[in-house]
């Protein structure tokens, strides 16, 4: 029969080894797919002809699966980011195969070309996205992240459109297309180098390590071939650059690949642009709305609007993340993890209240110390597990006995509880102590104790003078009542009442 820890074995050893298989895959594909690519352009001597452009359509085809498997290896911040580039991939594989199919059917070239030209600029919108919208940021804000993307893909889309008409641009549009895909490439290998030198987590240091090596290549191969490349020999010969890019990041992503950790003094520069990262997308909407003031003033002023608008409104929602954050750690600060009791922080603040109120109403206030009979002894026979599920009890039994709404009941460290009764009568006190008591006693919880079972002892006392008694004496004299429970055979109930009072104990 196989166990649970056999297969997740046996799922590690498939891990494993599906992570040789691309290893080796990573080093056979450069050996194999350049040269095969080279021959190819060689052979059509056309860098238009279908064949290499099929090949290029391979290389993003490779490199968006890559990046899908790594994502598929990968967790959280990184998994995500592996998934964008995956998107950017795909929207290149698609613009290049529109090309593949305009020189198939020569008839449609020229709508295969304004089309193909929309999927090279919305390929940039996925890697921007990426860059710019910190993993761990609440997913409201990076849903309008993702929203400034598409808008700032949609005016530089517009952009680029108001130079390129179905049958192509001219020479002077031309060259301003290639310098308008410079800035872009040179703008997402920077923030990516940038992403890279501040990221400290690994497997997020090694996705922008691997974008950077990419997006430095892509911009050199693009630049190369778009201000030196004719349809002559060189076209040829530039087609198999074309794809290098690709097979680099599907190897890199293919491969398992071990970065060095960032030293501790560069996490001031990991915030900042952790923090400021953000702004890249704003500021790259202002940037193209300003360069389509000329061309379309409509367009520039809703670019302005979704910049300003979009930013405010991230910063809303972080900064409600962050105060609910906030609220929610403050909460966690006075809650006992193990109990769910108010923890000795809690208990502090609530006496200190209780007490002041005390004073302006004139009523009394009664305090419980409760201490669980033999727990050391518990924990060491039948193990700390158990005793922490003895403790849950005894606190939910505890919490159900303090039936006042003002009543308090908290850990007050170890195996000891604490409880306030505000405006307690010196009877109602000792009533809710006993109960306390007995409760737990009838719970019958299985304890090495000698009685056989789980039982409490309490100390209880109450303000003496209301003017001058304060949090410190109520404490110490609820403790030496309990003292007095447990040198008087513990499983009773105690009273400490004022000084001419002698304290005395109620058998269980």
């Amino acid at each position: 029969m196989r166990g649970p820890h056999t297969a997740g074995h046996q799922r590690d050893d498939a891990g494993a080894a599906g992570d040789r298989i691309a290893g080796y895959f990573a080093v056979i594909l450069p050996l194999l797919f350049v040269p095969a690519h080279l021959v190819t352009a060689l052979a059509s001597w056309n860098p238009v002809a279908w064949p290499p452009l099929l090949f290029e359509t391979m290389a993003a085809f490779i490199a968006c699966a890559s990046s899908a498997w790594r994502a598929s290896r990968s967790r959280g911040r990184a998994r995500q980011g592996w998934l964008a580039v995956a998107a950017a991939m795909l929207c290149w594989m698609a613009g290049v195969g529109c090309q593949f199919l305009g020189s198939l059917t020569p008839a449609g070239t020229s709508g295969s070309g304004a089309l193909s030209m929309l999927l090279f600029v919305l390929y940039g919108v996925p890697l921007t996205f990426v860059l710019a919208s910190p993993g761990g940021d609440p997913w409201r804000a990076r849903l309008v992240d993702g929203a400034l993307a598409l808008v700032l893909g949609a005016l530089f889309g517009a952009f680029i459109f108001s130079f390129v008409a179905l049958a192509g641009a001219d020479e002077a549009g031309a060259m301003t297309l290639a310098w308008t895909f410079d800035i872009q490439n040179a703008f997402i290998a920077v923030f990516a180098l940038v992403r890279f030198r501040a990221s400290s987590i690994e497997r997020e240091r090694l996705l922008f390590g691997i974008l950077t090596a990419y997006a430095l290549v892509y911009m050199a191969v693009a630049g190369f071939y778009n201000h030196f490349v004719d349809d002559g020999t060189l076209g040829v010969l530039a087609s198999p650059l074309v794809g290098m890019p690709f097979v680099l990041l599907a190897a890199l992503a293919l491969r398992d690949i071990r970065l060095a950790s960032v030293p501790r003094r560069g996490r001031m520069f990991e915030r900042v642009v952790v923090t400021g990262s953000p702004l890249i997308l704003p500021i790259a909407l202002l940037i193209v709305s300003a360069a389509l003031v000329p061309r379309m003033p409509a367009l520039a002023i809703a670019g302005c609007v979704a910049a300003t608008l979009g930013y405010g409104l991230r910063a809303v929602l972080v900064q409600l993340h962050g105060l609910g954050e906030r609220d929610q750690l403050a909460q966690l600060s006075q809650i006992d993890a193990l109990t769910g009791l108010p923890n000795r922080r809690q208990f502090d603040e609530a006496l200190r209240r209780e007490l002041t109120r005390a004073r302006r109403s004139g009523q009394g206030l009664a305090l419980l110390m409760i201490d669980v009979d033999h727990f050391k002894l518990l924990n060491d026979t039948l193990g700390h597990r158990v005793g922490d599920e003895r403790l849950r009890d005894i606190a939910a039994t505890l919490q159900d006995c303090a039936t006042r709404a003002t009543d308090v009941v908290a850990r007050y460290g170890g195996e000891e509880f604490v409880a306030i009764l505000p405006g307690a009568s010196p009877t109602e006190a000792l009533m809710v102590a006993e109960t306390m008591r007995a409760t737990i006693e009838e719970l019958d919880l299985a304890s090495p104790a000698p009685d056989g079972r789980v039982t409490v002892s309490i100390g209880a006392a109450r303000i003496s003078d209301i003017e001058t008694d304060t949090e410190h004496r109520l404490v110490e004299r609820a403790d030496r009542a309990l003292y007095d429970s447990k040198r008087a055979g513990r499983n009773r109930v105690t009273a400490a009442w004022p000084v001419e009072e002698p304290p005395r104990a109620l058998l269980g």
